[in-house]
Order: C-alpha cells, then sequence, then structure tokens
C-alpha cells in the first residue's frame, strides 16, 4: 500500500488501503483538499414494514440490514449533513461527487448537497435491464436508481472525459439515462455461508463508467461507503488510486481478497480519448506564422465547390467575403456556422489535406 504527501505535507494519504470505522469519524482524520473524487452509496433508509414475498410464498432477499436502519427521517437528514460536509472538505477545489440512491433517500441528499454549497452537473438515471419485479402489484416495478453527479463548488473545474464517453457509446454522445444490468451471476459475491454478500453490491460495468467520465489515471478515488469494495476494485483496474471506508469487518474481509485479486489494466490501455477543449488552442493565424502556410496560398472546400486566399494576417477572402476560417465558411455555404479546420484543405504533393491536419502537428509539438 502507497501513501501520498498532501500540500501542505501534514499527512499521509492512506492510498489503496480500507479504512475500518465510522465514515464521518474516518474522513474528518483525512487530510483537506486530498481527494479527486468521491463516489458515494450511502444508507437508502427504505422504511421497510414487514417481511416482502414472492408469489411462490419464498422470502425476498431484501435491504433489512442495520446500518440502513435510522428512527426518523430527522436522524437520516442529520447524518446526511454530517456525512456530506466531511466528504466536502476532503475534497480538492476541482473534485466532485456521485452520490447513488432510490427515490426513499435521493432527493433529502440533493437538497443537502445544494444546503453544502456543492455544485449539481447532472442527475443520472442507471435503468436497470434486469430489475426485480414489483411482487404485490401495488406499484410499478422500480426499474431504475439515480445518481446526483456534483463539483465541489459552481466554479470548480471539474473532470469530465467526454470524448471518452463518447467512445463508449460508439461515437454518440453519452446520454443521461444508462442501461446497465444490476449485479448478478458471477460478479454477485457471497460470503461464507453462501448468501448474498452486500444486499446492494453495485455493478463494474456502473463504476467503470463513472470512474471514466470524471476521473484520469493516478486521480484519488474515496468511497466512504466501500462495502463489498466495487468502487477499489474498478480503480484498481483502471490505474486510480482508492481510499475505502467500511465499519462492518464482514465486508472488509470480502473486499480486502477480492481487491487483492483484481489485476491493474496494463499502463498504455488506461489512456483515455481526450476531451477537445482540454487540447491547446491553436488560432489558425499560428499556421501562418510558423509557415505551415503561407500568405497567398489557396485553400478548397472539402467539397471542391470553393475557394479562398489566406492573408497575411491569418483571415481569409474569397469573392466579397473576407474572415476567419469559420467565418468565410459559413458564407459561402450559407450556413449559420462552419468549423474552418474540417472545411478548408490544402494541398501539398498533388494530396489534399485539412488545414486540421497541421494543427494537431502544432498540438502535438507542444505536447513534447
Amino acid at each position: 500500500m502507497k501513501t501520498k504527501t498532501n500540500p501542505a505535507g501534514a499527512h499521509a494519504l492512506p492510498l489503496n488501503q480500507i479504512l475500518a470505522g465510522d465514515c464521518i469519524d474516518v474522513m474528518n482524520s483525512l487530510p483537506e483538499g486530498s481527494v479527486d473524487l468521491i463516489f458515494a452509496d450511502p444508507p437508502y433508509n427504505l422504511q421497510l414494514k414487514g417481511d416482502l414475498h414472492r408469489p411462490d410464498n419464498s422470502l425476498v432477499d431484501a435491504v433489512d440490514d442495520h446500518w440502513d436502519q435510522f428512527d426518523s427521517f430527522r436522524a437520516y437528514d442529520e447524518f446526511t449533513e454530517n456525512w456530506l460536509a466531511a466528504a466536502r472538505r476532503i475534497l480538492k477545489p476541482n473534485g466532485a461527487i456521485w452520490v447513488i440512491g432510490s427515490y426513499h433517500n435521493i432527493f433529502r441528499v440533493g437538497a443537502e448537497l445544494q444546503n453544502q454549497g456543492y455544485w449539481l452537473l447532472n442527475d443520472v438515471v442507471w435503468r436497470k435491464s434486469n430489475p426485480m419485479p414489483n411482487f404485490r402489484g401495488k406499484r410499478l416495478t422500480n426499474a431504475h436508481e439515480t445518481m446526483i453527479w456534483a463539483s465541489k463548488s459552481e466554479t470548480a473545474k471539474y473532470t469530465f472525459n467526454y470524448e471518452a464517453l463518447k467512445s463508449l457509446n460508439e461515437g454518440i454522445q453519452m446520454r443521461s439515462d444508462w442501461l446497465l444490468p444490476i449485479c448478478n451471476g458471477g460478479e454477485r459475491l457471497k460470503n461464507a455461508r453462501g448468501e448474498k454478500a452486500h444486499p446492494t453490491q453495485k455493478p463494474e460495468s456502473l463504476l467503470h463508467r463513472i470512474l471514466i467520465a470524471s476521473t484520469n489515471p493516478g486521480d484519488v478515488v474515496l468511497d466512504p461507503f466501500f462495502g463489498t469494495g466495487t468502487t477499489g476494485a474498478v480503480a484498481k483496474k483502471l490505474g486510480r488510486d482508492f481510499i475505502g471506508i467500511e465499519r462492518e469487518e464482514e465486508y472488509r474481509d470480502i473486499a480486502e481478497k477480492r481487491i487483492a485479486n483484481t489485476r491493474r489494466f496494463d499502463s498504455d490501455a488506461l489512456e483515455t480519448s481526450l476531451s477537445k477543449r482540454s487540447e491547446p488552442r491553436i488560432p489558425f493565424g499560428q499556421l501562418v506564422e510558423r509557415g505551415l502556410l503561407r500568405p497567398g496560398e489557396e485553400l478548397h472546400s472539402g467539397n471542391g465547390r470553393h475557394r479562398a486566399k489566406i492573408r497575411a494576417d491569418g483571415t481569409l477572402v474569397a469573392l466579397d467575403t473576407k474572415g476567419s476560417i469559420h467565418q468565410v465558411g459559413a458564407k459561402l455555404e450559407g450556413a449559420p456556422s462552419c468549423n474552418g479546420w474540417t472545411y478548408w484543405h490544402f494541398r501539398r504533393d498533388g494530396k489534399t489535406v485539412p488545414i486540421d491536419h497541421l494543427r494537431q502537428q502544432l498540438r502535438s509539438e507542444l505536447g513534447e
């Protein structure tokens, strides 16, 4: 297990460890501003009354553990206020949090997030492809859970790997409704008694998407309700550091064995698609300044219909139109906007090449 010193150098951060104890006390003992992301799966406070049976009279293994039981809504709200305050203290200024819950608790959690100054970014619906049926037939089948993604503050420059999520989704922008199966089959962990090790074990696919979306390799991810260690296992695979907090010894034992048997992906597999917003901005004029394109040189539209000449100040002129690569392209096409980087092409050695090729060349030089 490795440790990391916080910026002030006062405390070592217990990386890749499962810490025993109450999550509020443990978080309050950690260095301020030391964590990049928090994933929290707090008690749902289900308020179950009586046993639930299937039509064949078999008993449903519901969430009735002592850690999910609170005397009142007021007690639950006080607990929520305290753990969210402890979580916000240890988040870095540009850190973020994901909280998952059901209709029993997520609205109360969402209100407290806003009360404490977190900035809500999205609510994401995890739509379960194989939900548990509603056996009593008195309500709709509860087929989803809600996740809230929030940054530490409105001004935080939180991580969002837009292009990576788009790649996960076959090149289509990722939406806020995620269709994923619940944890079952071989992924569902069992305890020594052959029972489900944890009633609300989350599927690794869910954490994979969250960590790809909002962290980078080497980031520190904390889970204050660690359970059987899904967050830690996925973080290890993806080259992120984790801190788990869990008060139940049985869960800690299962999580430790699980993570010990988890293999980190190879380093060259951990790189994700970069967001175009995170790439260095290259004005078109820099291509002219660097001599990659010359004043007076002619550019051609990709569709072959239009031509324009480059001017010394990095603008284009075509017919009676002059302006930026984007403005001239839009004017010639009669369109409200135009991406000039992909619209305009130049010729070299008998080949037609998009000017974006030169922009990427300069970006590569800046990254060296």
